[in-house]
């Protein structure tokens, strides 16, 4: 199954379709929906849908029925098998169904609907439904099916009436030998239910005993001449009725072209009209599908959420701004968002009307490309991170101009720093490649990124400060805000905690947004609460030990207060500096403001070049020319160190 259809929950739209479909044959075709690669088959599944909801909305539900085992008749009948009478009374109620879908779409003929002229398609079939009517009732070949079988019925109704009086004739005569006062059937005989103890007193054949052994049914000697005539007269019927079933499978093989076009043309419908019940129970309408490079959803929902519950989506991607970053607070509906574009995009491109205002407009994809969930594989023993990062090489090996890609928490399950860092790498890769994408990211930086590089624009989900709830309502071209410090200020942190945090949370970037923000609190310490003292323990402080760390090539460190993570270039000098690379900039760092993360060691194979780390590509070839011979127009540049 296709995992992306999983992902976007397509299958589940897909399931829906299947329960409005009444024949196993749509049910199939509409299990293999998928988004069509050809502008103008997706334009005519998308008119066809809208045909057919026109149709619902004037006409109503069409009587479309099962079709039950038509297709076996069809073949039966072909191979020359007999059709029973239950197949029989199938193609009947078959006939009566073309002929009520029939009239059904006679009625939308006004509608000027391409559908409506799959009526006219439709062959007539009165004669074969006349003649199947007049030789089957009640579930068997009734007895005007042919003068022989009408013939017979009427000899074996007779002999079955002699065979009677003469066994009730003997049943009031000696009524003291038997046990009821009734004539019973035993394999397909007539037998009177004889006493034991006068089993011997009646002369004939015992065809049976009861369950006790108290009775014996039997068929006197009067009647046994009588039963043969009427069991050679039974096999006759049989024959004659054999005769009429044959004449009829033959006759259903006549008209089998015809039935067969009616079939397809009911399996058409019932497709069609479908995917229409489908729209009306989403309250869908159909949009604009185009191969261009453009998305536009206008009060869009979600599908599958409930309507009175769902905020409204409008989205914009596409022309100038191929690439979405949103951020906003957790179970803001950032996913949310993320997989209804990607649903209705592929419902759309698939034929389907979507619930969205048609001014809506969907581009055409070559492929959905998606990275939604953690993804942990037990089975597989990958990380979230390593599911992630599994996924999304995968995604950027098929990624096209033409195709939509949809990361939720990029970068997300592994070192912020390097999580963010990945981010980028990704996002500018994606803008490099030309496609459709959507990211969301709780990253900082990553919004930052967005905002300057070109063909990307921020998106948040907005929050609402009074209530501290999130109101499921994207904005584009706004990045996301700190809603965590937000919900601190109105529970009540003191002020002096929340100036601590912003500072930092994010240093010098957006002060100016730290000071409309928290301002007032920040000259509202006056107003605090001062908590009266809390008790001390008295400790003991042992002397103090020198604990200064050593710093070896290659080893992890973090850089406080900043807490970002480096890797360390030159050991520790006679100053009590360590040379530190941090974001590809090298700087002399006090030792006291570094702590080691994880050791070389534990990083590198003991023969790593750490020229890789530290060299610029230019240097590292530069160097190898030199370690083989002198070549004076080649030259190692140094810099990039600074004092941190």
């Amino acid at each position: 199954m296709n995992t992306t259809e999983i992902i976007l929950e397509f299958t589940r739209v897909k399931k829906m379709l299947c329960e409005n479909a009444m024949s196993e044959r749509a049910r199939g075709k509409l299990a293999e929906l998928s988004p069509c690669l050809d502008e103008r088959e997706c334009v005519r599944k998308m008119e066809e849908t809208t045909a057919g909801r026109r149709i619902l909305d004037v006409c109503g539900t069409p009587p479309l029925t099962a079709m039950t085992q038509i297709e076996e008749i069809l073949t039966l009948s072909k191979t020359g098998s007999m059709l029973v009478p239950e197949q029989l009374i199938s193609v009947v109620q078959f006939i009566v169904s073309c002929n009520r879908v029939k009239s059904y779409l006679k009625k939308a003929e006004e509608l000027e609907s391409t559908i409506a002229c799959y009526g006219n398609s439709m062959a007539d079939l009165t004669e074969l439904r006349q003649e199947i009517d007049r030789c089957i009732r009640n579930d068997q070949v009734d007895s005007d099916a042919s003068p022989a079988l009408r013939d017979l019925r009427r000899k074996i109704e007779n002999v079955k009436a002699q065979v009677q009086t003469k066994l009730n004739d003997i049943l009031n005569r000696k009524k003291q030998w038997f046990s009821d006062s009734i004539i019973f059937t035993r394999n397909g005989r007539f037998a009177l239910p004889v006493k034991k103890e006068h089993k011997n007193q009646i002369s004939g054949s015992i065809l049976g005993v009861s369950g006790s052994g108290g009775t014996y049914f039997m068929e006197p000697s009067a009647v046994t001449k009588l039963q043969e005539e009427l069991s050679l007269l039974q096999i006759e019927e049989d024959n004659e009725v054999r005769k009429v079933l044959f004449t009829l499978t033959a006759l259903v093989d006549e008209y089998s072209p015809d039935l067969k076009r009616n079939m397809e043309a009911m399996e058409t419908l019932d497709y069609v009209f479908a995917k229409a019940k489908l729209s009306a129970q989403m309250d869908a309408h159909p949009v604009c599908i185009s191969s261009e490079r453009k998305i536009s959803i206008q009060n869009g929902r979600h599908p599958l959420i409930d309507r009175k519950a769902c905020v409204p989506l409008n989205f914009e991607l596409g022309e100038s701004c191929l690439g979405v970053v949103i951020t906003g607070p957790n179970t803001g509906g950032k996913t949310v968002a993320l997989k209804t574009v990607g649903l209705l995009s592929m419902m759309a491109q698939s034929g389907l009307h979507i619930p969205a205002d048609a001014s809506s407009v969907l581009s055409m994809n070559n492929a959905y490309l998606c990275d939604i969930g953690d993804g942990q594989s037990i089975s597989e023993n990958l990380s979230t991170f390593s599911a992630h990062m599994t996924r999304i090489i995968d995604i950027l090996r098929h990624a096209t101009r033409e195709s939509l890609v949809l990361l939720d928490e990029l970068g997300s399950g592994t070192d912020p720093a390097e999580g963010m860092g990945i981010a980028i790498a990704v996002l500018e890769e994606l803008g490099s490649r030309g496609c459709l994408f959507i990211v969301t990211t709780h990253y900082p930086e990553v919004k930052d990124y967005a905002e300057s590089a070109p063909g990307m624009i921020n998106a948040s989900m907005a929050f609402d400060r009074e209530t501290l709830r999130p109101t499921y309502r994207l904005e584009i071209g706004r990045a996301g805000e700190s809603c965590a410090l937000y919900i601190a200020k109105r529970l009540g942190l003191p002020s002096r905690l929340l100036e601590r945090a912003y500072q930092e949370a994010y240093r010098d970037r957006r002060r100016a947004e730290a000071i409309a923000a928290f301002q007032p609190d920040f000259e509202d310490n006056k107003n605090e609460t001062v908590l009266p003292p809390v008790p001390t323990i008295k400790k003991h402080k042992p002397q103090a030990v020198s604990n200064t760390q050593k710093y070896e090539l290659g080893d992890s460190v973090i850089f406080f207060p900043r807490r970002e993570i480096g890797i360390v270039f030159h050991p520790m000098n006679e100053r009590g500096e360590v040379g530190v690379q941090i974001k590809g900039i090298k700087k002399w760092v006090n030792q006291k403001r570094l702590r080691l993360k994880t050791q070389a060691s534990e990083l590198y194979p003991p023969d790593y070049d750490f020229s890789i780390l530290f060299d610029t590509v230019t240097n590292r070839k530069a160097r190898h020319v030199m370690e083989r011979k002198h070549d004076p127009n080649v030259t190692i540049q140094y810099g990039g160190e600074k004092k941190g």
